[in-house]
């Protein structure tokens, strides 16, 4: 195997409070048309660093999108407030459209993001009462795993939220990646979130 399903991704199947892309499908056959999406010639393609690729496919589960672009006919709708993804994370102000203001909208194309098993257990390790010994062995034994799918029109990266660039300058043991920011990727980013919002 290639992929597996990191427990960060298995969120959008299991938290009904999920801000983004939900899914509904089987967890292993989904795992297993990544696979053989991949075998049959998608390419992964860099991330935003060394460990993290993307892989993108025809969207083949009934996920709508994640995010919509704001218009004045919908931005009356939008809310705020901190919001936190994981218990041990902090939560931050954060920003969406409710799921019940926005028609559901089956999305064009999966964006399949990808971190390296190295970086995983680094990350897993960061994680309160989890040494790195106990995430190595938790880990499935394959290059890659799958740390978020998101449902969206286009067929190439999207601009990470802002928060999330910050999270990950915080580092590991604050939820992120530890790389550091890059304020050219972080301009780009509020750019596009200035216009878009994701939906919860």
């Amino acid at each position: 195997m290639t992929f597996f399903l990191d427990t960060f991704a298995k969120r959008q199947w299991e938290d009904p409070d999920h801000a983004g892309s939900r899914l509904t499908w089987d967890q292993a056959d989904f795992v297993a048309r990544v696979e053989r999406a991949h075998a049959e010639g998608a390419q992964l393609r860099d991330g935003y660093a060394p460990f993290c690729k993307h892989l993108f496919i025809p969207n083949f589960t009934d996920a709508a999108v994640g995010a919509e672009r704001l218009t004045p006919d919908n931005v009356q709708s939008l809310r705020s407030g901190y919001l936190k993804r994981r218990p041990e994370e902090l939560a931050v102000l954060s920003r969406w459209l409710p799921r019940s203001a926005v028609p559901p909208r089956t999305a064009k194309h999966l964006d399949i993001i990808l971190y390296s098993r190295e970086q995983l257990v680094k990350e897993h390790a960061a994680l309160p009462h989890v040494s790195a010994g106990d995430a190595e062995k938790a880990l499935p034994d394959a290059p890659w795993g799958i740390i978020s799918i998101k449902a969206q029109d286009e067929d190439h990266e999207t601009p990470m939220q802002p928060i999330t660039i910050l999270r990950n300058a915080l580092g590991r043991e604050e939820g992120g990646s530890g790389v550091p920011l890059d304020k050219e990727a972080y301009a780009a980013a509020v750019e596009y979130w200035d216009a878009h919002a994701i939906i919860q």
